[in-house]
């Protein structure tokens, strides 16, 4: 099983050094791959824009959008965004999509609510798996350009909790990038098993199953305090009274032993992959994190 680490692009005053400071360290390794999500309404990067930095930034890690909302964009300048950053990294770049739950989001940028959907999602989908085939989307005199480097474009996961979403998906993505706030593995479990099975009818190859969770990691009190300011800030579309319910279950916060039993957890359901999603800009966590990952390869 595969880990890989979040970008902090939820955390506050952010900038370029931090950002630079962190692709650069997950880049060393031993992180399988680089994330990062999308907001619109939000003070986090734009995801386009930082998938070139990052291309930039990074020799070898894989670059994972988790998730990118193809219904807040126009498909065919998504599309061309996307090839761009597949060239520009080398053909590293591995698409996460996710129909997104907030309003606001479309609302920011003159999206139409009635897309927010697994079809709308299937259907901008569709015109980017076009536009990547080198296929005209219009009368132009030549197709949109450039190509990816990843004949077909890159690899498509589909950013959901739910296994309804998972079947639905099944027709066009190669994948899951899910998310678990609990960190049930045997629900998680289900999930997978579901995916397995739709692909599978499907006539497709299994599908690349991975999950994410937020995580601190330290002794003490602080991770899960840490964990709870996070939530508090990143869930600010919920009642504060919700997300102070929910924080004390939600994600992860503990010690690297613990960390690595969790993980060996989610190793023994077949999971491919994790993501690690920090609740800090702290680089040390993520230095804390790479022991735990060494330890968790050289005892598998």
């Amino acid at each position: 099983m595969h880990i890989g680490m979040t970008m902090p692009v939820m955390e506050p005053d952010l900038d370029a050094s931090t950002l630079r400071e962190w692709a650069q360290v997950i880049d060393a390794g031993p992180f399988s791959s680089l994330c990062w999500g999308e907001r619109i309404a939000f003070s986090n990067p734009d995801s386009p824009t930082l998938l070139g930095a990052l291309s930039a930034w990074t020799e070898r890690v894989r670059l994972v959008t988790t998730v990118i909302v193809p219904q807040l964009h126009d498909p065919v300048m998504l599309a061309k965004a996307l090839a761009t950053g597949d060239m520009l990294s080398g053909g590293r770049l591995t698409v996460g999509l996710g129909v997104g739950g907030r309003n606001e989001d479309y609302n920011a940028v003159g999206a139409d609510l009635a897309t927010q959907t697994m079809r709308g999602m299937a259907d901008s989908v569709a015109v980017m798996r076009r536009v990547w085939a080198g296929e005209k989307v219009t009368e132009s005199v030549e197709p949109v350009g450039p190509p990816p480097l990843q004949a077909g474009g890159p690899q498509l996961l589909v950013g959901t909790m739910g296994p309804k979403t998972v079947r639905s998906a099944a027709a066009w993505a190669d994948g899951l990038a899910g998310t678990t706030l609990d960190l049930d593995v045997g629900k998680e479990n289900e999930l997978f098993d579901v995916a397995r099975e739709a692909w599978a009818q499907a006539g497709k190859q299994p599908p690349h199953l991975a999950t994410s969770f937020w995580f601190a990691i330290g002794d003490g009190d602080g991770p899960r305090a840490q964990v709870h300011e996070h939530l508090r800030r990143y869930m600010n579309w919920i009642p504060v009274e919700y997300v102070d319910a929910m924080a004390p279950t939600t994600g992860w916060a503990g010690s690297g032993s613990e960390l690595l039993e969790v993980l060996r957890g989610f190793a023994a359901i077949g999971a491919d992959e994790i993501h690690l999603i920090p609740t800090s800009s702290d680089i040390d966590q993520v230095r804390q994190v790479a022991e735990v990952v060494e330890e968790l390869q050289r005892s598998s």
